[in-house]
């Protein structure tokens, strides 16, 4: 766990909270402890990017109100309390009102630590997700593509503000739809080039001729049609940021000429000899792998290079399958707004199509997908979404086969359970301890089926 990791211990016995504190502390937490809940409450507000644990019978406020106080600073701070064999039921109570879990004392250090880390990346994707949603207010296609907590996508945001503003150029690959202009806009956005503009331009979407003119600019007369002096995307990219979507279909004489400004960072407007210097960052997309050279074909190797100072790779929608369920819901919430309709019941059949569909067109696709589901357009029926290969996977060995089944029906109970721990057991039928280890086993997040993490 990182040493940064934040984590308010609260106990009025000092000499279990100077012992709990050293166990947490050795386990590379952050620990400030606490005698008393009033105390504490002065250490937290609402994005408060840690754990609480604290003991219920206390002095003054007990753990209960303590709770009911930190939800109301925000009501996704993960409480953990320390309770005797006594307090059981009235630990009970508080795992019905939404404590994260509770410890019966005496407990194991281990079993501790544990419950705090889950807690903790709990604690760490909300508050990404919420930073990211706040993100979008303007609902364009925005951040939300970038949502997720499957560990490809934790590490794909922390790449891109580790490198937003050491204003380099880099190089984006990734299919269609995966969302590339996004993570040049956040690039753009995060960094101190924020205030100068995005400019971005798609390369196979304009013919060789006109393409040279976006790019370069030209003077009053430069060629037939030339009326008036125009400033081209690189120029007017200055001081901010240029995108170069498709670059891959980048005519060979354009590449030539976007090498040498790369290199010279001055551009030369067509019809004229004046050299004109920018302060350039520029961002490439690609759908294909330029490092390839049967891929990168008549695309320039030397421009490659140039370009991959620093390369990010966006995630298929089918590599990190565990977003599907969030991004699905935000986008139906989003196109509820917009078309003034409710969002309609989740049915398991669409539960197993958002799971077993291979989304070739990615967020966009999933996006256009929730649009119409809202509107009622999409009948999700075993016959047309389902075929029977795929409904019974008949595939492999009896273990391996009843685990694939025995993981299903644990998403369908999450889903159908608003990802609630204790009405998800309870569906199942199964102890809290043994719910925890096939979620570890099937590498199923709990977190992806809460609504508004």
């Amino acid at each position: 766990m990182n040493a940064t990791t934040s984590l308010l211990l609260v106990d009025d016995d000092r000499d279990l909270l100077k012992a709990t504190a050293q166990t947490l502390d050795l386990a590379g937490f952050s620990v400030t402890s606490r005698t008393s809940a009033l105390e504490a409450l002065s250490s937290l507000e609402r994005d408060y990017a840690g754990v609480v644990v604290s003991d219920i019978r206390m002095p003054a406020m007990d753990g209960l109100e303590f709770f009911e106080r930190i939800r109301s600073i925000d009501p996704d701070i993960p409480v953990i309390l320390m309770t005797g064999h006594g307090d059981i039921p009235m630990a009970v109570v508080a795992i019905q009102a939404g404590v994260y879990d509770f410890m019966t004392k005496p407990f194991a250090a281990d079993r501790l630590v544990q419950c705090v880390r889950r807690a903790a990346e709990k604690r760490k994707l909300v508050l990404e997700n919420r930073r990211l949603r706040e993100a979008v207010q303007d609902e364009d296609q925005g951040d939300v593509t970038l949502l997720g907590q499957t560990p490809v996508m934790q590490r794909l945001r922390n790449t891109i503000r580790q490198i937003a503003d050491t204003d380099v150029d880099v190089l984006l690959t990734g299919e269609t739809g995966t969302g590339k202009e996004v993570v040049a806009s956040l690039l753009h956005r995060w960094s101190s080039r924020s205030k100068g503009n995005f400019v971005a331009l798609n390369c196979g979407a304009l013919p060789e001729q006109i393409l040279e003119s976006e790019l370069f600019g030209h003077e009053t007369g430069a060629f037939t049609g030339a009326q008036k002096r125009r400033v081209g995307r690189i120029e007017h990219s200055s001081g901010g940021t240029l995108f170069l979507d498709e670059i891959e279909s980048m005519p060979p004489v354009s590449q030539i000429q976007m090498l040498r400004v790369l290199e010279m960072r001055e551009v030369t407007p067509l019809g004229t000899n004046e050299v004109r210097p920018v302060d350039l960052r520029v961002i490439a997309a690609a759908k294909v792998d330029l490092g390839n050279p049967q891929e990168r074909r008549d695309f320039r190797e030397d421009l490659y290079y140039r370009l991959n100072v620093v390369s990010l790779f966006i995630p298929p929608l089918r590599e990190r399958r565990d977003d599907v369920p969030l991004l699905f819901r935000f986008f139906c919430q989003r196109a509820a707004k917009r078309f003034n309709r409710e969002v309609p019941p989740l049915t398991i059949s669409l539960n197993r199509h958002l799971q077993d569909h291979t989304w070739p067109g990615n967020v966009r696709e999933l996006n256009h997908f929730a649009e119409r589901f809202v509107l009622g357009l999409e009948t999700l029926t075993h016959d047309t979404l389902m075929p029977e290969a795929e409904v019974m996977d008949r595939s492999g060995t009896l273990p391996d086969r009843m685990a694939k089944i025995e993981a299903e029906l644990i998403r369908e109970a999450l889903q159908a359970n608003d990802g609630d721990v204790k009405r998800t057991i309870e569906a199942l039928g199964i102890p809290r301890k043994t719910f925890y280890d096939k979620l570890q086993r099937h590498g199923i997040s709990r977190a992806t089926f809460v609504n508004g993490s």
